[in-house]
């Protein structure tokens, strides 16, 4: 299979190319050339083996130069150990006909770990192809959960360099300790003075720089990245949507052939694009919901058809979706529309801010995508009656799914099993989740509240973050939007 540019299709890249350079050099997003088909058999068939069978068996049909061999070293190194549940991503009953996808079971305990275990593994045997004797570099943006799992991903893997920038005031305190306590010795984290969106345009435009790619290669080094703008970050998320499937036909909540609704929080449009390619190969969606906090441009978008960046950006208590500029709608947008209209809108998008597309685009984007969105008050208000009334404790994101489902779900009276994804444990939030179910965290610091919110709920937090108590801080900077190229630089000595 080969891997195409969303903004020149004549670009053709084995699938080693296309996780080895993470961007392709017009700017654009690799795409797979055609979506693999998966029959209805194979999903029975899938229903009974566990999640390790099931990733080899996804990732496979997309990468089709790693042999089974390779392929299954990536998949047991990641997901063999590392896991605090032997299911990886096990599937709990929220309610009737209404499940949630757990997600967040890794070693930062965030659905970010689903991806960043495996994509250090595939990268090392994608270079292996393709860029021998290049030292890679891993540029990274991060909303929060990303820079930490993509950061205990690829620690200390040989010939390996990673650099994580996050916004200085857009991660929860949790988060943030996750960053700069991190250990390794090809590490490196600087906060900037900005937003998320000011962090992601500033490595995007260091990595389509012909001049400091250049500066790079004279060095013996390339960048690539973790973000979900890489092929080999984004294909393993299509794993866990499948085994959501044959979870709820293995324990008989569906029979294998029922349509399923899939809702998920996001902000950079990553996991729920995840969710439509599953739905485009053959796993039985009927609507996809998209929930968004009061950053609600992906609400505007799938409802309107314009998008439109140039509008007040609002620090959250979900800050991973915190994010005005969803750089993976281009693959959803190549795949309707093709890549004249993509270079078009995104032209407009970098030039004016904003961008609408033809009402065919639009109506096609309707019959698969439904969408809303929730300010923080509501968010609080679905923490605590689901704790109150079922007796689970989510995080603030994926409460925002549960909101928007559950007004969804009310405006529609759509009824169809849902799967709801849930990206993070409630600990690393744990001021705005305490504040939800108990109203009191006021001069307590962040531990303080974590044991607090452990004795409420009798749950135990997690240990990678009771963990991070006593651990050193290792990184302090913080640098302006303008002076990234200059960290890069020097964190990789040039």
């Amino acid at each position: 299979m080969n891997y195409i540019s969303t903004r020149d299709p004549s670009v053709k890249v084995s699938a080693s190319k296309a996780i080895s350079e993470g961007i392709s050099a017009d700017g654009g997003l690799f795409v797979p050339e055609s979506i693999p088909s998966v029959t209805l058999d194979e999903i029975a068939a899938l229903s009974e083996k566990g999640y390790i069978e099931r990733a080899k068996d996804i990732l496979g049909r997309f990468l089709t130069d790693f042999t089974p061999e390779e392929l299954d070293s990536c998949v047991r190194g990641a997901y063999e150990t590392g896991f605090s549940d032997k299911r990886i991503a096990p599937v709990a009953k929220l309610s009737d006909g209404v499940y949630i996808l757990e997600l967040f079971k890794g070693p930062t305990c965030a659905f970010k770990d689903m991806a960043l275990q495996i994509l250090p593994r595939l990268l090392t045997v994608a270079n292996s192809k393709v860029a021998q004797g290049v030292e890679t570099v891993i540029l990274v943006a991060t909303s929060g959960d990303t820079g930490k799992a993509a950061l205990e991903g690829f620690k200390d893997v040989e010939n390996t360099r990673i650099l994580v920038f996050y916004p200085s005031d857009g991660v929860s305190a949790m988060q943030k300790l996750q960053m700069c306590t991190q250990e390794g010795g090809n590490v490196a984290v600087s906060a900037i003075r900005g937003n998320f969106d000011d962090a992601q345009n500033g490595v995007k435009k260091i990595f389509t720089d012909k001049r400091i790619g250049d500066i790079l290669r004279s060095h013996g080094k390339a960048f690539s990245s973790a973000n979900s703008i890489n092929w080999g970050r984004l294909a393993p998320q299509i794993v866990y949507y499948f085994s959501a499937y044959c979870d709820l036909v293995k324990d008989g909540s569906i029979k294998c052939g029922d349509k399923i609704n899939i809702t998920v929080p996001t902000g950079n449009f990553g996991n729920i694009l995840a969710a439509y390619y599953a739905r485009g190969m053959g796993l039985p969606v009927a609507k996809l919901i998209c929930a968004s906090n009061s950053n609600s441009v992906l609400t505007e978008f799938l409802t309107t058809g314009v998008y439109n960046r140039n509008r007040q950006f609002y620090t959250t208590i979900s800050p991973s979706m915190d994010i005005l500029i969803s750089s993976n709608l281009e693959r959803l947008l190549y795949s309707i529309a093709g890549s004249e209209k993509v270079k078009e809108w995104m032209s407009l998008l970098a030039s004016e801010g904003k961008y609408t597309v033809d009402g065919e685009t639009l109506a096609k984007i309707k019959e698969v995508f439904a969408a809303g969105y929730c300010d923080d008050e509501a968010t609080k208000r679905t923490i605590a009656e689901n704790f109150r009334e079922r007796g689970y404790l989510c995080d603030t994101h994926t409460a925002v799914a549960v909101t928007v489902y559950n007004n969804y779900r009310a405006a529609t009276g759509d009824c169809t099993p849902t799967v709801i994804a849930a990206t993070a444990s409630p600990f690393k939030f744990s001021a705005a989740v305490l504040e939800a179910i108990d109203g009191r965290q006021q001069g307590l610091d962040e531990f303080e509240m974590v044991d607090r919110l452990a004795e409420i709920t009798s749950l135990e937090c997690p240990a990678p973050l009771a963990g991070l108590k006593d651990k050193k801080i290792r990184f302090s900077g913080c640098c302006e939007k303008s002076e990234m190229e200059k960290v890069v630089l020097g964190m990789i000595d040039i």
